[in-house]
């Protein structure tokens, strides 16, 4: 090999790498979004076979999400620590241990102990998402492409997948505890399959991550939450999540009580929903490049309001899916945007993502709990007419989403923020 080629034949060995790095990512966020939907397309049958009430289902899930908001203040140092690959595959051993206990609790007609299991379970899938999401934005970097919303793409696919999988398990008659088991079990192996392809990762890299870390400690982190950018920005983030997480938690069960349907018409009408979100993800990029946020943003917080008047106001149930398609459209863009939104400037991207994660993420899993309880009083479908409040507040706020003025010294970030 000539010195001249060696340029060359190091930019092929990176590239192929950052290919590889970005299929197994991308296997990983299917592979995530795949198990979650496989659980949430069983919430019926579970509530069924627990004999629950509104207000204590919407209780179990409210105090099984609170196992994420333990785990993502913490996954930040243990990523810095260990590296992604080993997050990833520790997360994924916790979610598939704590829905074991989940499953067992089920099969013991135990509520509490389905709660202690959907607690150990969020834990170790808030810290699968980030750490995939960290992974992500290595891949992203080492292509130098915005790939990003691909990847929440595939998480999408995975959960239309899993939806559709439960879907079949309530048609066939398989008990709970027999298909999470599976499930989990298959996940847990395949996950240590595809972190092998992840970027390879060195010590100084760690150590890197480890001294960034440091430089940005707890008062500094402090600070974001006093800017009033980045809580609307969070507002803004905190309506799309809600929006989401009320679906993914709600949705089969209001097509269930509210059309006198079977488990399995309530898992199709996740799926409906859980397919529109993903084509409107995939749609997302060219949508951003052509119109910019402010507009693509205001267009589907537009359907989502459209969208749950409509499927919580009809009086028939093809009506409602249709009305269940523009509200998975207006779901989907919400959360990826503001996240782009937080990280505009590079310089403190790392403060205001973790603001306006929290934000979000204490919304996606805290309020389809309490709506649980709003819901004894006035039914699962009428309930989720309360997002339409966030929803709201979050159209007036969008504007802050607009990208800031590129920075000097980085020509090009604007644009790809944008």
């Amino acid at each position: 090999m000539t010195p001249s080629s060696e340029p060359g034949a190091a930019v092929s060995v990176q590239s192929v790498h950052a290919r590889r790095g970005a299929a197994a990512v991308f296997a990983t966020f299917v592979l995530n979004g795949f198990t979650f939907a496989n659980w949430l397309a069983r919430i019926p049958t579970i509530r069924d076979e627990l004999g629950l009430r509104p207000e204590q289902l919407g209780m179990i899930i409210l105090v099984g999400s609170l196992g994420s908001l333990t785990a993502l203040p913490v996954t930040g140092r243990i990523l810095s620590q260990i590296g992604a690959v080993r997050t990833v595959i520790a997360a994924s051993v916790v979610a598939a241990a704590g829905l074991v206990v989940a499953v067992t609790g089920v099969a013991q007609i135990n509520p509490l102990l389905v709660g202690a299991g959907l607690f150990l379970s969020t834990m170790g899938i808030g810290a699968w998402d980030v750490g995939m999401n960290f992974e992500g934005t290595r891949v992203e970097q080492a292509l130098g492409r915005a790939i990003m919303p691909w990847f929440h793409g595939g998480f999408s696919i995975g959960t239309v997948l899993g939806a559709a999988a439960g879907g079949l398990a309530i048609r066939l008659g398989v008990p709970v505890p027999t298909h999470m088991l599976v499930v989990v079990g298959v996940a847990v192996v395949l996950v240590v399959v595809m972190t092998r392809g992840y970027l390879p990762e060195t010590a100084e890299q760690r150590r890197a991550a480890a001294l960034q870390g440091q430089h940005h400690g707890t008062r500094s982190y402090l600070r974001f939450w006093l800017e009033p950018r980045t809580l609307m920005v969070g507002l803004v983030v905190l309506a799309a999540a809600l929006t989401e997480g009320a679906a993914n938690d709600w949705l089969a069960l209001a097509v269930i009580d509210g059309f006198e349907t079977p488990n399995e018409t309530g898992a199709f009408g996740l799926t409906v929903f859980l397919t529109a979100m993903t084509v409107m993800r995939f749609l997302g990029t060219f949508l951003l490049d052509r119109f910019g946020r402010v507009v693509v943003l205001r267009l589907c917080t537009a359907l989502a309001i459209v969208g749950l008047l409509v499927f919580t106001l009809s009086p028939t149930l093809p009506l409602a899916l249709v009305g269940a398609v523009l509200w998975g459209m207006g779901a989907a863009l919400g959360f990826p945007v503001g996240m782009s939104a937080a990280s505009d400037d590079p310089a403190k991207a790392a403060g205001r993502l973790s603001v306006v994660a929290t934000i979000g993420y204490t919304a996606f899993l805290v309020g389809p709990g309490l709506l649980g309880l709003l819901a004894s009083h006035v039914g699962y479908r009428h309930a989720l007419l309360a997002i339409l409040v966030p929803l709201v507040v979050g159209l007036l706020v969008i504007p802050a989403a607009r990208p800031l003025a590129r920075p000097a010294e980085d020509p090009d970030g604007a644009a790809r923020a944008a």
